[in-house]
């Protein structure tokens, strides 16, 4: 197996193309306009039982254009970068926009708040892998795994996955801003067996900026082999009220919850129960949640955000207070405030990490539940209702006792985030999140 050739375009290329395209639309008669290209390229690799099942190159490129005829929008995309397709695009946007009603909160951001440094964040570095060498990593990843452990009689597969790309965007009041990243993942899932033919699968992953800061093939398949191993022999519990530990990889989810509340989309919609929350004591003071754009490496670094505003550090919840929300210029118009630098989204959205260990954790809950996985998406954003199913481990005396499987936990996201008791020292960063374990009062747990 050897690497398939690739191609791609730097970024002087991707800023003339954006700039033509801004150029077309000023011609075709647009009142304002902005323009996003990019480009990527990647590899992927999958191998199950030691053998190769899966190679896949992919390369994409894209551009996307929207016009404003005073404030009525279109927009449109293509993927071919001729002169003619970009002529066609703009006039397909100006199309859209001549039957669109005006709308007064359209428009691009205002320029005052545009990016006007753009610091190295060291967020690219390519990896220049070939298939054999990446299927050797995945497959020394589930090896790993299953030679942990005899129990560990079958596997999902070790994946390897490297990608990077690079996208420019401007607009017509002179932004014109550029990026260039890479990301890197490993991951393994296996299935473990017990005596009676019980079976269990779990998996482990790590993703980052630089290949070279991936934990070791073997690290992650012995923890996936460990994490499916420890869940052998799982059985349900009685329904009952009791604390809930969300492990750290699970807890992320919280904060992805928080995040969609105080989203604009969601808040000019009315449709989240923290609309009008600002400045409400929402969780303990022990708790700050913040956002930082500007860090190194992050998988969510970036400093600008997609309208070219400039983004920064910043506290969304500082000693339990909802200090901010997530907005972009549309949203934040419509909510008479300034945009947060968030059109596209947070950036790397972290809760602050406390003191204790997990067990420590476990010692201060004494009984209950330890989450280790949620299943399905039982939310209510409306009304901040929580019901999912869970999988984990039954806790006495701050220890584990056995694990458990096929039960629900339910309560309401305002009183979860009440009930943050404590926030654990084990900070997980395996995405645009960073979380560590959480542990909550108390919740319904239904079971048998």
């Amino acid at each position: 197996m050897s690497q398939a050739p690739h191609s791609t375009l730097d970024t002087s290329v991707l800023t003339q193309i954006v700039d033509d395209m801004l150029h077309l639309a000023r011609e075709q008669g647009a009142s304002a306009a902005e323009a996003s290209a990019s480009t990527g390229k990647g590899l992927s690799v999958t191998v199950r039982l030691g053998e190769v099942e899966s190679i896949e190159y992919h390369q994409d490129k894209g551009l996307g254009v929207t016009v404003y005829l005073g404030q009525s929008k279109g927009s449109a995309s293509t993927s071919d970068f001729s002169r003619k397709a970009l002529s066609e695009t703009v006039s397909a946007a100006l199309t859209i926009a001549r039957h669109t009603a005006a709308d007064p909160f359209a428009g691009l951001a205002d320029p005052e708040l545009f990016a006007k440094t753009f610091p190295d964040l060291d967020l690219y570095h390519p990896w220049s892998i070939d298939a054999d060498s990446a299927a050797d990593l995945a497959r020394r990843c589930e090896a790993a795994a299953r030679e942990s452990d005899p129990r560990i009689h079958n596997s999902e597969g070790g994946s390897l996955g490297t990608g990077e790309g690079s996208s420019v965007y401007g607009n017509s009041l002179g932004f014109m801003g550029s990026s260039r990243s890479s990301r890197h993942s490993l991951s393994c899932s296996v299935i473990a067996e017990d005596r009676n033919g019980g079976m269990q699968r779990d998996y482990w992953y790590d993703v980052a900026r630089a290949a070279d800061a991936l934990a070791t093939p073997e690290t992650i398949g012995r923890t996936a082999a460990q994490r499916a191993l420890r869940r052998l022999d799982a059985r349900k519990v009685a329904t009952t009220k009791a604390p809930v530990l969300f492990e750290n990889q699970v807890a992320s989810s919280l904060i992805g919850h928080l995040a969609s509340a105080i989203s604009g989309s969601s808040l000019y919609r009315k449709s989240s129960f923290l609309v009008d929350s600002l400045g409400k004591q929402l969780f303990p003071e022990h708790v700050r949640v913040y956002e930082e754009p500007l860090r190194r490496r992050g998988l969510g670094s970036c400093s600008f955000d997609g309208e070219g505003v400039a983004t920064r550090n910043r506290d969304i919840v500082s000693g339990g207070v909802l200090e901010g929300y997530i907005l972009d210029s549309y949203s934040a118009r419509k909510l008479n405030m300034k945009t947060t630098g968030n059109a596209g989204g947070a950036h790397n959205l972290t809760l602050q990490p406390g003191k204790a260990s997990l067990d420590e954790l476990l010692h201060q809950m004494g009984h209950g539940l330890l989450v280790t996985e949620l299943i399905g998406f039982g939310i209510n954003m409306v009304t901040g209702d929580y019901s999912r199913g869970a999988a984990g481990f039954w806790v006495e005396h701050g220890e584990i006792q056995y694990p458990v499987e096929e039960i629900t936990i339910a309560g309401t996201l305002q009183g979860m985030f009440q009930g943050m008791r404590a926030v654990g020292n084990d900070l997980l960063i395996h995405g645009n999140t960073g979380c560590p374990s959480i542990l909550i009062d108390e919740m319904m747990i239904a079971g048998d």
